[in-house]
């Protein structure tokens, strides 16, 4: 009731204070949240709120001026923004270590379970023979048997399959070789 009231007059005052239309509809709005917020401080003075709603409106289009101003300062102090890097060749990289990938774990699913544990372990995980066996519960014989096993499985099936030679490296196995023509002779192939 009291927002049919006087919401009109709420909103020209704020209009005339901000000369903004759509700033006056929000601080009208932000008036009414506050005369919620404070409504037991309330006293009608001559039985009409309209001079407190008032005074709360000049208190609202004041605080907005002064988040305004904040803001503005702050933005200035901002620094420009540079230009972006251009991350289409990442993209492109991405999308290249991705398909070898794929194609070594397409060789690696090859292996018997075993030699892929032993593998992960020693090769990717970086653990030493001893600590792999205590994580597999074998000798340590056993881990490097296996070891060189896989090692060996999985060149022959690289050169196989991808027409590319398996190399160990520090993070892990790498595909070494043409990779043109492991496409041009697999696309003769049947």
């Amino acid at each position: 009731m009291l927002f049919r009231e006087h919401s009109r007059a709420v909103y020209n005052h704020c209009f005339r204070l901000t000369g903004d239309w759509s700033g006056a509809e929000d601080c009208t709005s932000l008036v009414f949240l506050e005369a919620w917020r404070l409504r037991e401080k309330a006293e009608p003075h001559g039985g009409s709120l309209l001079p407190w709603l008032l005074g709360i409106a000049t208190f609202v289009v004041h605080r907005r001026r002064r988040v305004t101003r904040r803001h503005q300062a702050l933005m200035e102090r901002m620094p420009a923004p540079g230009l972006l890097a251009d991350f289409a060749d990442e993209v492109v990289g991405r999308l290249e270590d991705q398909e070898r990938i794929a194609a070594v774990r397409q060789v690696l699913e090859r292996l018997p379970r075993a030699d892929r544990e032993v593998l992960a372990l020693c090769v990717w995980a970086g653990l030493d023979y001893a600590a792999a066996a205590q994580a597999l519960a074998v000798p340590v014989g056993t881990i490097r048997s296996r070891l060189s096993r896989a090692r060996h499985r999985l060149d022959k099936l690289a050169q196989k399959n991808l027409g590319e030679k398996m190399e160990p490296t520090a993070a892990g196995w790498q595909l070494t070789g043409d990779r043109n023509e492991a496409v041009r002779s697999s696309e003769r192939k049947p």
